[in-house]
């Protein structure tokens, strides 16, 4: 099984290579056949020319330009229309997410899940540099989410998660075209029947560049997608569900 990894990238010429370099080297060491795909968002910094010069470098790594209009669920849209794997899971370029835990996770789809969520939040999850009001808000966000979709898994918002490609075209078309994203997806494969599993996953807070998540922008367009996939659970009757689309030949089953 080959594993791509989509890393959306706006003006990270400080963090980029060093990302890049690790995972790829973290990923040839666990013998896990690869492809490093980083979108570049229309960056006006060196990103790109480092990508050119990690491409020339590293043959299992390579770019795309992501055109207008930019933003990270633009971003990462246009990563998982161009990855080539069997599976695809979202890294963040500022570093902030740990290779070793993309290592366990791709683990984990090997025996047999469609999807593996991270969680910041379990007992051996680990945060670092995380500002007291966004924890907060993270908690709160994420509580909301459990009661009024009815999981059990505390950590929707978190984007380090990783998906057969099965579930990645179950989950379309998608809709969200910034960080809630993050939210839409896993949300979309828990309602349609996907299996999944949950792993506790580190965080480390950026040293360099501009976090892009505007938190006063996000409320309204985190509550959009719940409110649709709440939707999407109490009305489809199932229209959608996972083995609706087998049973119509739409999806093959990975298990």
């Amino acid at each position: 099984m080959k594993l791509s990894v989509v890393i959306p990238a706006h003006n990270e010429e400080g963090c980029i290579r060093q990302t890049v370099e690790l995972l790829v080297t973290r990923l040839t060491t666990a013998e896990i056949a690869h492809e490093v795909l980083v979108v570049n968002d229309s960056s006006t910094d060196s990103t790109e020319t480092i990508l050119r010069e990690l491409v020339e470098e590293m043959p299992t790594v390579r770019y795309v330009n992501n055109e207008p209009p930019n933003g990270f669920g633009f971003a990462v849209r246009k990563g998982l229309a161009e990855y080539t794997g069997d599976a695809a899971a979202v890294f963040m370029a500022d570093a902030s997410d740990d290779p070793d835990d993309l290592v366990a996770f791709f683990r984990k789809l090997e025996e047999g899940y469609d999807c593996v969520f991270g969680t910041r939040w379990a007992r051996k999850g680990s945060i670092s540099n995380y500002p007291l009001l966004k924890r907060v808000i993270n908690r709160m966000a994420n509580r909301f989410v459990q009661v009024v979709m009815q999981v059990r898994y505390n950590d929707v918002t978190n984007a380090f998660k990783l998906y057969r490609r099965e579930a990645i075209d179950g989950c379309r078309p998608l809709l969200s075209h910034h960080f809630n994203l993050t939210v839409e997806l896993p949300l979309k494969c828990i309602v349609r029947g996907y299996r999944y599993a949950v792993l506790p996953n580190s965080w480390r807070g950026r040293v360099t560049g501009v976090s892009k998540l505007k938190i006063k922008e996000m409320g309204s367009r985190y509550l959009f997608i719940v409110l649709y996939c709440l939707m999407e659970k109490w009305l489809s009757r199932g229209d959608y569900h996972r083995d609706r689309r087998v049973s119509h030949g739409s999806a093959p089953d990975p298990s």
